[in-house]
């Protein structure tokens, strides 16, 4: 795919997650199938750009701390998700701090690939590699996420959705 349509895809996806965020939702495992859906099409766009563009050690290594940082600003937003129970299921909802962490994150993405990749000549590495970025953000927050819910629920019971979680 060109560099235009990732970035146009990466913004939707990023303004669905930000709506999906500040919406009231149940804690449960379904929710990590966004995250999935995101890391598939994101490996896939990945992989064509590396093999487009024969990647070398300095692109990895640029792959590699960008996604340390998406893991790192997906810890950081679940501290900002608000948990709570009603009817023994655990329920979660983001605020603006939520929102503005996932614009930061992503301007974080870009200029670490403006920085670190194009300063070994290999740009557009992170326009490339945008949705894998949101998928491994996400995933991160949503374990988080999911694991204070477990601590706030009864007797430490599993969210539902989960496997041997509440029904």
């Amino acid at each position: 795919m060109s560099v235009a349509v990732d970035l146009v895809l990466g913004v939707a996806f990023l303004a669905l997650l930000i709506y999906r965020q500040l919406r009231v939702r149940p804690v449960s495992a379904s929710a990590m199938r966004l995250a999935a859906i995101l890391a598939v099409v994101g490996l896939i766009e990945a992989f064509q750009f590396l093999q487009k563009d024969h990647a070398d050690a300095a692109t990895y290594a640029a792959l590699g701390g960008s996604l340390v940082l998406a893991a790192g600003f997906g810890a950081l937003r679940a501290a900002t998700v608000r948990i709570w129970i009603a009817d023994g299921q655990a329920w979660s909802k983001g605020n603006w701090l939520t929102a503005v962490l996932w614009i930061i994150a992503v301007a974080a993405h870009l200029g670490y690939d403006a920085i670190v990749a194009s300063s070994h000549g290999k740009g557009d590495v992170g326009t490339a590699t945008v949705l894998l970025y949101l998928a491994v953000s996400l995933g991160v927050q949503r374990l988080v996420v999911q694991q204070r819910a477990t601590r706030v629920l009864p007797g430490g019971a599993t969210p539902v959705g989960q496997f041997g979680g509440v029904s």
